[in-house]
């Protein structure tokens, strides 16, 4: 594995090129659009984007505009791991065969919670089995947000969308809780998989240098990144960094990464010194606002639980 240069502050970014530039037209306040921007600044100009179906398609390619610096391709929301994979064997092919000249190119793949998790899930586990050099991002902004803000396997328990709509017979909306693909890919079954990690825009650093560790990888990378909506979420667009480092003080989120492939041993990038109560993230959401007390204690007691499961070590804040 090549050593990642990593950024050791928000000065060290000025001489970083733009490669995601205006032109799109994403919401105001829009968190993905941020999570693209950072990723293409720290993954620089020698990168190839594979973009499948999701917000970051369907807002960034109306008109026939695009707004990459850099070569991105569409893929179906159901096939970005195999598109990414085809764009790495060419190369690595080409190169091989000694018909360029040119250094293998950052590939990567940038989809959506539905892109990655769930529709597109068979076509980016086979990528990571395969053990292409490819980087998948998961942008997670928790549903099928350009459809309408439906439900997805990312979405909260509790939170209300179109498909899980808060009533009486079903009072706190979306009935399950989230599925978490960290342990997915990286706690068993894809042996070429060594790097994951967890990130968010609103630790911008951070999340650069997880993009840089994971292009640095011989093989496949991993990163999920959690990227605040606001027209799904439904809170005012100026206060979205706010609520993506909210998550991770009340433990909504939390940021750590795999190295190696060694799951049991997870290294922990930001840590609380002690977590929020969830209610002080819930209340800033109005998809959140029809919970009764017994709705935000089940969030509670998963939070706490997951931390424990992680290996955190910090105060929790007890279930109400």
């Amino acid at each position: 594995m090549a050593v990642a240069e990593l950024i050791k502050s928000i000065a060290h970014t000025t001489d970083l090129r733009d490669t995601y530039v205006p032109g799109h037209r994403t919401c105001a306040g829009c968190g993905p659009a941020l999570a693209y921007r950072l990723v293409a600044k720290a993954a620089g100009k020698n990168t190839i984007f594979i973009g499948p179906t999701g917000c970051m398609y369907v807002a960034n390619t109306s008109y026939a505009c695009g707004p990459w610096a850099v070569p991105w391709t569409h893929a179906q929301i159901t096939n970005g791991g195999a598109v990414a994979s085809g764009i790495a064997e060419a190369f690595r092919m080409m190169i091989k065969k000694g018909k360029i000249q040119e250094e293998f190119p950052n590939i990567i793949v940038m989809a959506g919670d539905g892109g990655c998790s769930d529709i597109g899930l068979q076509a980016m586990s086979a990528m990571f089995y395969r053990g292409h050099k490819v980087l998948c991002v998961m942008y997670d902004n928790e549903s099928y947000a350009n459809t309408g803000i439906q439900v997805s396997p990312s979405t909260p328990y509790g939170a209300t969308t179109m498909f899980t709509p808060a009533g009486p017979a079903i009072p706190e909306a979306k009935k399950h809780h989230l599925k978490d693909p960290m342990p997915i890919f990286l706690a068993g079954g894809h042996p070429y998989l060594k790097y994951g990690a967890t990130a968010s825009i609103g630790y911008p650093i951070d999340l650069m240098n997880k993009i840089r560790k994971g292009l640095a990888e011989d093989g496949p990378a991993f990163v999920h990144l959690h990227s605040p909506c606001p027209k799904g979420w439904s809170y005012p667009a100026d206060r979205t960094i706010e609520i993506a480092k909210l998550a991770v003080e009340t433990g909504m989120w939390n940021l750590y990464e795999i190295e190696n492939g060694d799951w049991a041993n997870k290294k922990f990038s930001v840590m609380p010194k002690k977590l929020k109560p969830v209610d002080e993230y819930l209340q800033t959401q109005a998809r959140f606002c029809h919970l009764q007390p017994e709705h935000v204690a089940e969030i509670q007691n998963f939070v706490n639980k997951r931390a424990r499961t992680l290996g955190m070590e910090v105060p929790l804040p007890p279930a109400q």
